[in-house]
């Protein structure tokens, strides 16, 4: 049974964490990343079929050949279908010097089985506690979507060791968190009652 002490900080973390892109240096520890995947798959999963598998990457060149993959197929996609707020997106995609990583100290891939229907939602609910998990440890995180399209490379998906059965649902990256800027509100919800 829960405290209230412990509900406050429950809450106080679903209120403060927030997507983090500017890491320091210091690495994570195997024993944090392991703390950090056994909160994920506490997940509610349809039908208790526990559909994901993970990759740690720490291989920082490896993450970079990645994110060079991704980053022209981005660019086109964008100019293709400019939108208001994606030019400072753009220009850094055409930067060499970006990392769609953000130069975090490591990615993980949460990787969901092809023949679970559910795998997707059921990973996204898993990376979820994972970032949370990691926002109650002091680490920042992020979901860069965008390394999905890793996918399109045999390649980076042998390199990466990501199985033939299974396909990335979440690419996460996690660190120790740089200065954070303020965390941007968040609109009032739409609730209908239906009663």
């Amino acid at each position: 049974m829960m405290t209230d002490t412990d509900s406050n900080r429950v809450l106080s973390v679903l209120r403060e964490r927030r997507s983090v892109r500017n890491y320091t240096d210091r690495e994570v520890s195997d024993e944090i990343l392991r703390t950090i995947i056994a909160a994920g798959i506490q997940a509610p999963t349809a039908l208790g079929f526990q559909p994901w598998q993970f990759v740690v990457v720490r291989d920082r060149d490896l993450m970079q050949r990645a994110s060079d993959y991704c980053k022209p197929i981005l660019a086109a996609k964008i100019a293709e279908e400019p939108r208001p707020g994606t030019e400072a997106f753009l220009a850094a995609l055409k930067n060499p010097e970006y990392s769609i990583f953000y130069n975090a100290p490591v990615l993980v891939l949460v990787l969901g089985a092809r023949e679970v229907v559910s795998s997707a939602v059921d990973c996204t609910l898993c990376a979820g506690n994972m970032m949370l998990a990691a926002w109650a440890l002091g680490l920042g995180s992020c979901w860069i979507g965008s390394a999905a399209l890793v996918q399109q490379s045999p390649d980076l998906l042998a390199a990466l060791k990501v199985p033939e059965d299974h396909q990335i649902v979440a690419p996460l990256i996690f660190g120790y968190p740089a200065p954070l800027q303020p965390k941007p509100e968040r609109r009032e919800p739409r609730i209908t009652w239906v009663r």
